[in-house]
């Protein structure tokens, strides 16, 4: 087991990379203003939850396959970047439904939907692996055990961290959205406004997983 020194130094670092938007905190916040704040939660449970696959990948060493594959790196890369063009292009080329009421995006679909694509771009996302790849060993010492048994104590401390992190953008990103969608006329052009911008982000994500460089690990994963 890492020392409480070590998980310290873990602690504050994540934090520290935390803190700044990456690509996962953009998929949050994009969830959070156009659906709410249910959604922007689930979407949290989500890509952490494929932060989840990638801290097991890392124990067993699946990460290292995949930064020393060139092929495998490239179809997860591909994948995932397609699949966020993909998210991009159905909200900028779909209408809303204008019989859902109130508040259409708020049905149990929606926050199924938004857990399940957010663990998949987390989990498509090959910057992740390499995260992880270059984040935690430095923190791991054999001398006090099984590696993979720190990777794995490590990789949920920094889970923990983030569910945190995110959920607070989650929210503050939903609550700032309700307030405008109180305001006579500014519910509808919200709503336009927000699919657009969703639109844009996901394409925007999907270039850059595209363009991601097979070497580069040092950048937050999101």
């Amino acid at each position: 087991m890492p020392s409480p020194a070590t998980l310290g130094l873990c602690a504050l670092a994540s934090l520290a990379l935390l803190v700044i938007p990456g690509p996962a905190v953009l998929f949050i916040v994009t969830r959070s203003v156009e659906h709410g704040r249910r959604v922007g939660l689930a979407s949290v449970v989500g890509v952490h939850l494929g932060t989840l696959v990638h801290v097991a990948a890392a124990a067993l060493g699946l990460s290292a396959l995949l930064v020393s594959s060139a092929g495998a790196f490239s179809v997860v890369k591909y994948v995932g970047a397609a699949y966020l063009v993909g998210l991009g292009l159905h909200r900028l080329l779909s209408r809303p439904d204008p019989e859902a009421g109130a508040d259409p995006l708020a049905r149990a679909g929606s926050v199924r939907t938004a857990l399940a694509q957010g663990a998949v771009v987390n989990i498509l996302n090959p910057k992740v692996a390499l995260f992880f790849l270059a984040f935690l060993p430095p923190f791991v010492d054999p001398r006090r055990g099984p590696v993979a048994t720190q990777v794995v104590v490590l990789g949920l401390l920094y889970l923990c961290l983030g569910i945190l992190s995110d959920g607070a953008y989650a929210l503050t990103a939903a609550a700032v959205a309700k307030r405008l969608r109180g305001r006579a006329g500014e519910r509808g052009r919200l709503v336009r406004r927000g699919r657009v911008a969703s639109g844009v982000v996901y394409l925007a994500l999907g270039a850059l997983a595209a363009l991601t460089p097979r070497h580069t690990a040092a950048a937050r994963s999101g």
